[in-house]
């Protein structure tokens, strides 16, 4: 093979132990390179109370958008979009907002001077100023929250893992030891005579800390910042770069829940980095394990792979009946307003707010779909309440899209992976027709020939324009000129090829017209005609028909039943072989 030359099929032994079924063999792939985090790291063990946990109750988010997202964006946001970015956080309902890294440049330290000056910051939003152990950072810091009313909290951090320890700051344990408790006395200093000023801080990397340095630093830092629980800490532990599975951050976490100093003058605080894309995994189980508030970006923007999505992880509890604290009920101008500000797009499949994770294309989710909405309505109408206040139980949809402001119009979309279930729902969403079992089965065959032609998805005013085009006639070769019902007598009056045919019958309209069909040598036989209101306020009416030894089948839709069913007849005269 030949096809794709850069890459080299794996053709070493098979695993030792494999199964028969399991034909996959070693790659040339240079994983022995590689520890994994057994190896690098202690990972405690002992008791764990958080696999029997549940999440009953939101944490406190904080959003990092504009700090941790902004210095990962290739362009970082301007004064405008990033005040733009802190209204829609406030409008949102986030209580504690990390607003910026002011001693790292000019524009990030003159938008919280923007938060002092100007009043858009309501006073129950706490601002978060992010800060590295180092004194002059500190003291910019500190300057620019001075003036500030709301609630204010100088975070400070420093890399504490080894590789960092040795590599990046050239220091042991105890000579970052020291550095740690240096810049906390220095924020001590600085800051703690400031009423409305709290401190939080984060051992960078502490998912490859030792956990007993980790622990023993932390305690230290509230220990000299004499943490109550009038006036918390907040030790924030982060997995900044993502190396193991989401149950070993857990183990982390419990261990420092378990054995932090002054654990109810603490706010345990997450923040997970998404390199193995399992960080939604890792903060839910940290929640699990006892943390209590939750740092991540809305859609989870960020380095590498990103922050924690916090935008999924609340939306992950309202699934589960928990309330996430924060409002959602307009998604789509929430992506609108984060595109703008981070010049991001946001993924179709990107979960609860991509373009496509409300729409099925897959026929037997769209019937599963249809069926389901259809019992959610009338068990609704049973109980006699809205739809939105009606326990929520569709297959496929997690959470009913009207929670977000979407509408279901998308919800089922055709294209050559699609059903008659589905095909049927969206006509009937869309303008009302309401298909016969048989005509949806004929019509969804005539829609896979047309996508697997084209290819591509076909739209609702696509799918009705092939649905008139089937099922009615372009060319009208016999027409029905005029008819007449009064006291069980019908007159009919065709124009055959220009020569128009008189007759009357004792019969219903129907039946008189495919009699007076007969007699004009165009015999059609009604297998069956299926009638229903239509959205508009017309009737449509279905025919099933029998010609020439071929069945086939017709639509009418007209201002009366009646009219409508004499049209689709006409369709099937003029259809017909």
């Amino acid at each position: 093979m030949t096809e794709f030359p850069t890459l080299t099929t794996p053709s070493g032994s098979l695993a030792d132990g494999a199964p028969a079924w399991n034909r996959q063999r070693h790659s040339a792939m240079p994983s022995y390179r590689y520890r994994d985090v057994h190896r690098r790291v202690e990972v405690p063990a002992g008791h764990r109370d958080w696999p029997s946990a549940r999440i009953t109750t939101a944490p406190l988010w904080v959003p990092v958008d504009l700090r941790d997202g902004n210095q990962a964006l290739a362009e970082p946001m301007d004064p405008a979009r990033k005040r733009r970015f802190f209204e829609l956080l406030v409008t949102m309902g986030y209580k504690e907002i990390e607003v910026g890294y002011p001693s790292a440049s000019q524009t990030d330290f003159d938008f919280v001077r923007l938060l002092a000056e100007c009043p858009i910051a309501p006073p129950d939003v706490a601002l978060v100023v992010f800060t590295p152990a180092r004194r002059d950072l500190i003291a910019r810091t500190v300057e620019s929250v001075r003036g500030i009313t709301n609630d204010v909290i100088i975070h400070l951090y420093t890399a504490t893992a080894p590789v960092w320890r040795e590599v990046v700051l050239g220091k042991d344990r105890k000579q970052l030891r020291e550095l740690i408790v240096t810049g906390a006395r220095d924020v001590l200093e600085l800051a703690g005579e400031l009423p409305n000023v709290r401190f939080q801080f984060s051992p960078e990397v502490f998912n490859l800390t030792e956990p007993d340095f980790a622990l023993e630093i932390c305690d230290a830092v509230t220990e000299l910042w004499e943490a109550t629980p009038q006036r918390p800490v907040t030790l924030n532990l982060p997995a900044t770069v993502e190396v193991a599975t989401p149950n070993v951050y857990a183990d982390q976490i419990e261990y420092m829940h378990r054995n932090l100093a002054r654990r109810d003058a603490v706010i345990l605080s997450v923040h997970p980095h998404n390199d193995r894309g399992t960080g939604v995994a890792c903060a839910e189980l940290a929640v699990l394990a006892g943390a209590q508030r939750v740092e991540g970006c809305v859609f989870g923007n960020g380095e590498r792979t990103g922050n924690v999505d916090i935008a999924t992880l609340a939306l992950n509890l309202h699934a589960q009946g928990v309330d996430p604290m924060i409002d959602f009920s307009d998604i789509d101008e929430i992506r609108r307003t984060v595109e703008y500000c981070t010049r991001l797009p946001v993924h179709e499949r990107h979960p609860y707010v991509g373009d496509l994770v409300h729409t099925a294309f897959s026929g037997t989710h769209q019937d599963a779909i249809g069926k389901g909405m259809t019992e959610h309505r009338e068990r609704a109408a049973a109980l006699g309440v809205h739809e939105r206040e009606s326990e929520w139980r569709v297959p496929y949809l997690p959470i009913d899209p009207t929670d977000l402001g979407r509408s279901y119009d998308a919800v089922i979309r055709v294209n050559s992976q699609s059903g008659k279930g589905g095909i049927a729902y969206l006509l009937h969403t869309e303008y009302g027709l309401e298909l016969p079992r048989r005509l949806q089965i004929d019509f969804a065959q005539r829609v896979q020939e047309h996508t697997d032609d084209t290819g591509a998805e076909i739209g609702a005013d696509e799918l009705r324009a092939l649905f008139e085009q089937s099922y009615t006639a372009d060319e009208r070769r016999i027409t029905l000129v005029q008819w007449k019902f009064v006291d069980g007598t019908t007159e009919i009056v065709l124009d055959v090829h220009g020569t128009e045919h008189h007759s009357t019958h004792v019969a219903s309209p129907v039946d008189a017209l495919t009699t007076a069909l007969a007699e004009t040598a165009n015999s059609i036989e009604i297998l069956g005609l299926t009638q229903h209101g239509a959205a508009d306020g017309t009737a449509a009416s279905y025919v099933e028909y029998r010609a020439a030894g071929r069945s086939g089948w017709a639509f009418g839709l007209d201002a009366s039943p009646v009219a409508a069913s004499l049209e689709a007849v006409m369709n099937a005269a003029n259809t017909a072989p």
